[in-house]
């Protein structure tokens, strides 16, 4: 059993970075896959980002390919969203979750953190 705990987000500017981070209490943290979804105000949550257990396999939304880079430091029991070229849409709060297979599925995730807020103004 894991615990996420989400930090890092905040206000940036639109072409900004960010790098959230994913700390997963638990010494089982390096079987989980770890995913990032996120839900924009009065939408629903949506997948961003997946990593496998061992962080050889990832995937990730059309809507952040090439801006965004999910990876893992086992050792630190963390999880990474590195943010890049940030657009105004990207607007949500940023939730991680863990579960055994990587994927974009929610179903697939049994530990969810409580989110973090990510704002990008134009």
């Amino acid at each position: 059993q894991v615990q996420p705990v989400e930090s890092g987000g905040g206000l940036v500017q639109a072409g900004g970075s960010l790098r959230l981070s994913c700390a997963a209490s638990g010494r089982t943290f390096s079987r989980y896959a770890m995913g990032w979804f996120r839900q924009a105000p009065r939408k629903a949550r949506e997948f961003v980002a997946a990593i496998n257990w061992s962080g050889g396999n990832t995937v990730y939304a059309d809507s952040v390919k090439g801006r965004f880079t999910i990876s893992r430091d086992n050792a630190k029991n963390t999880v990474y969203l590195q943010m890049n070229s940030l657009k105004p849409e990207d607007t949500a709060v940023y939730y991680c979750a863990a579960g055994p297979l990587e994927g974009s599925n929610e179903s697939l995730y049994n530990y969810w953190g409580q989110g973090t807020q990510v704002t990008v103004s134009s």
